[in-house]
């Protein structure tokens, strides 16, 4: 499957090498690639964990989201409520992300 940011967690590879191990050979090269659920429908379910959390993963899974099939719209309304659930500041700090993602990618284009 294609990696998140482009493989950018593998910088981590150099420190802990065991977690880089265990990130390539059983999070994506097992659980992703599993059949029972697309790769659209996995970005998905890993967007809104990841939001719910707060954690930095999320721009980067946004992106891979894009790419399995979501649409900004689809992202959006997730974000929109997922509010309700996981707090308002992290719908707000996953919706900038999101509007910096689609900038950036604007920008990218022209």
């Amino acid at each position: 499957m294609k990696r998140p940011a482009g493989g950018r967690g593998r910088e981590l590879a150099s420190v802990a090498p065991l977690l880089d191990e265990l990130t390539e050979t059983i999070l994506y090269d097992k659980v992703w690639d599993r059949a029972q659920l697309s790769p659209r429908d996995r970005s998905l379910i890993t967007i809104t964990c990841l939001i719910a959390l707060n954690r930095d993963q999320t721009q980067g899974h946004m992106e891979l989201g894009l790419e399995n099939g979501l649409t900004v719209e689809e992202l959006g309304e997730a974000i929109a409520h997922i509010a309700f659930y996981a707090g308002w500041p992290v719908a707000v700090s996953a919706a900038r992300k999101l509007k910096t993602l689609v900038e950036t990618q604007k920008q990218a284009k022209e």
